[in-house]
């Protein structure tokens, strides 16, 4: 068996309804689905018996405790050369399989990961959100697949990597947070090779509200200061923009406030570039305008996070 497909899941048997069922549609079929029921009170268990038929599925429920750990669960109960790590709330493409086995046969590798899109039925909010996490203008393409500010670490959201590249580091390690850049990093410092597969997307739906979106990504900024400690050599200039957007914007406007309403400028014209470059890649002004909110609570979530945490820990080493 080529492919073992782990998926976590916490309270969202819905989401889990979609991605089996887009995992049924799949072109190529050498592949395994563990379910790792992570401490719900609403479990999915129902919903996987439906596909027991239909796919090679094992379901398993355990005590909570975090994803990363259930992710090293479901590893050790999979048959498959290739494990492929997917969140819960994703939809893949009838193709996402074969893409992934052709980019295997042109070019080995040890790890891999692709990037996200929003599919058409998401709501203008889930599409504005997939906006500010894939964008130049927030992440620098990061996530996106296209132009990259640094170099490319897969995501547990889309996650591939060799069985026995996998034992050896050990899997996830128990963070709360920023795991998968965490086993991204051991990837790369044991060695092993690794690389974005462009074309191997999902349909990553995300939050639902900007008060939730706001909340997971001021814990990335939260979690990269932890992964700094751990691996002081990794950061990079490119995690410090966040906070420097943060601050800046709060700069001008207390500029605007007490000396000039001409420093409000810079953010009149970063809002005008969201709003147009979203308008042209959704082709929707509703979507257009509320990627403009996404952004700031992308930025802000990150940049607040990580601010946080950087005076948590430099204070409390005093």
């Amino acid at each position: 068996m080529q492919f073992s497909i782990i998926i976590p899941v916490y309270n969202r048997p819905q989401e889990v309804d979609e991605l089996l069922e887009s995992l049924c549609l799949q072109t190529l079929k050498d592949f395994e689905v563990i379910v790792v029921e992570d401490g719900s009170s609403e479990t999915c268990e129902d919903i996987c018996k439906k596909y027991t038929q239909r796919l090679d599925l094992h379901y398993y429920f355990k005590s909570n405790s975090g994803p990363g750990p259930s992710r090293n669960y479901g590893a050790e109960r999979s048959h498959g050369e290739y494990l492929i790590i997917l969140d819960s709330d994703v939809i893949v493409p009838e193709n996402y399989l074969q893409i992934i086995h052709n980019e295997l046969a042109a070019e080995p590798v040890d790890a891999f990961g692709g990037p996200d899109k929003a599919h058409p039925s998401f709501t203008p909010i889930q599409k504005a959100i997939n906006y500010s996490m894939t964008s130049f203008f927030t992440t620098g393409g990061i996530r996106g697949g296209g132009k990259k500010l640094d170099k490319f670490y897969p995501r547990s959201f889309n996650l591939g990597i060799r069985r026995d590249v996998y034992e050896t580091l050990g899997g996830f390690a128990p963070m709360r947070y920023g795991e998968d850049i965490d086993l991204s990093t051991r990837i790369f410092k044991g060695g092993y090779s690794c690389r974005l597969f462009p074309e191997a997307f999902v349909y990553h739906k995300r939050r639902v509200k900007f008060s939730s979106f706001f909340r997971q990504v001021k814990h990335s900024g939260n979690a990269r200061i932890e992964l700094k400690k751990k691996y002081p050599d990794t950061f990079k200039l490119v995690h410090l923009l966040p906070a420097a957007f943060v601050c800046g914007n709060i700069l001008m406007v207390l500029l605007a406030i007490f000396w000039s309403w001409l420093w409000l400028l810079p953010i009149g014209l970063y809002i005008i570039m969201v709003f147009i470059d979203s308008l042209l890649k959704n082709k929707n002004l509703k979507v257009a305008a509320l990627s403009i909110i996404a952004s700031y609570c992308q930025l802000f979530g990150y940049g607040i996070g990580f601010i946080e945490t950087f005076f948590k820990d430099l204070f409390g080493k005093m």
